[in-house]
């Protein structure tokens, strides 16, 4: 079957909630470090630009959130996150919800696309970026507290989705 992703519909709260905070959890990536209820969630994502639920054969195994990644004169330039369901993950799913998101991005009106806190051990994460390119075009030394007490670099990634 193929990878179905539209806007999030409520009845999909606790997948989604569950994937996201599963991401929370692993203390590896997210800049979160609480667990969220699903009201929580709810809110969470209503107030996103976008939110959008990735469904394979009917099942919720991602979300990405899309939204400014400033406000006022900064506000055209977009951020977003990514969760992918545990056993779902190396299998290009979000590779697909990037694309999916770049889209999302230049249709919604945003003109880039700028990740501030891609961890440095995320290696997956890092290949895709760049595999479908963005640019690297900073690092934060300690920027991201594991959660297992270290200190890791952040790289700020940027894709220009143009006019």
């Amino acid at each position: 079957m193929e990878l179905v992703m539209k806007e999030f519909a409520e009845e999909q709260l606790p997948e989604m909630t569950e994937i996201w905070n599963d991401v929370v959890e692993e203390g590896i990536s997210f800049p979160g470090d609480k667990a969220l209820s699903e009201k929580e969630a709810l809110k969470m994502f209503r107030e996103q630009a976008s939110t959008v639920c990735a469904t394979l054969n009917g099942e919720v195994v991602g979300v990405y959130i899309l939204h400014p990644n400033n406000f006022g004169r900064c506000g055209h330039i977009a951020n977003a996150s990514y969760a992918v369901r545990k056993d779902c993950r190396g299998e290009g799913i979000g590779r697909k919800m990037v694309r999916h998101c770049l889209e999302n991005a230049r249709e919604k009106g945003f003109r880039g696309l700028q990740f501030n806190a891609v961890v440095a051990t995320n290696q997956a994460a890092i290949h895709l970026y760049e595999s479908l390119g963005f640019h690297k075009i900073g690092t934060i030394k300690d920027g991201y507290h594991l959660k297992n007490g270290s200190y890791e670099d952040i790289h700020i990634f940027y894709y220009y989705l143009g006019e």
